[in-house]
């Protein structure tokens, strides 16, 4: 039986390159998979690609709110059997769109595997996180390590000019940047507890 995964970790952990070396473990048994990823900050002609930081690249299908990805999934499928749905950044999917994917698995007996973020630089969970958490059959944590060490669970944003943000959009593309970090030192960096540490950024 297929199955629902998602793979969740902080920034910068991997889970792009894990996502790209499975779909190219089934391509190079003959199978055929399909990769989508989200379009919210994708123009319309754009064409899609997923990249990781290593420098592994493949084209891919994008998601926009509102797309029945079930439908979607299913035409590729009756024209060429699908062995295999790949979905990076999935904390974007809608609510919807996740039981699409359960679908998919249920019904078309298709594996999907969702890649994706569990939670915002203020520590809230993603809207597609929080569904993938509650009905998915199967949670993988990507881990990474924080500056002191520690497994990284959390995540701060630095604006342009260095300082961290404790307010704001939840998803902000641009010249923003991200850090992972341990549970105490998000907590020391978000102004929540008194430093502990002279390492640190400089907060806005």
């Amino acid at each position: 039986m297929a199955k629902l995964y998602f793979h969740f970790a902080t920034m910068n952990a991997g889970k792009t390159t894990m996502l790209l070396q499975a779909s190219y473990n089934y391509r190079e048994r003959g199978m055929h998979t399909l990769l989508m990823v989200a379009g919210h900050y994708r123009r319309e002609d754009d064409t899609a690609f997923i990249s990781s930081r290593i420098g592994l690249e493949s084209e891919a299908e994008m998601f926009r709110s509102g797309d029945d990805l079930f439908a979607r999934v299913a035409e590729h499928h009756a024209h060429r059997a699908l062995h295999c749905l790949f979905v990076d950044e999935a904390q974007f999917l809608e609510e919807r769109q996740v039981w699409q994917l359960a679908r998919v698995a249920d019904r078309l007996d298709v594996p999907v595997m969702t890649y994706g973020l569990r939670t915002d630089f203020q520590g809230k969970l993603f809207a597609g996180s929080q569904t993938l958490l509650a009905i998915a059959d199967e949670l993988r944590e990507v881990r990474t390590i924080c500056r002191c060490g520690r497994k990284a669970n959390m995540v701060v944003r630095l604006g342009p000019d260095g300082h961290i943000a404790q307010e704001g959009e939840q998803v902000a593309i641009g010249k923003d940047a991200y850090v992972s970090l341990c549970r105490r030192h998000w907590e020391e960096e978000m102004g929540r507890v008194k430093p502990e540490d002279m390492v640190g950024f400089v907060r806005g």
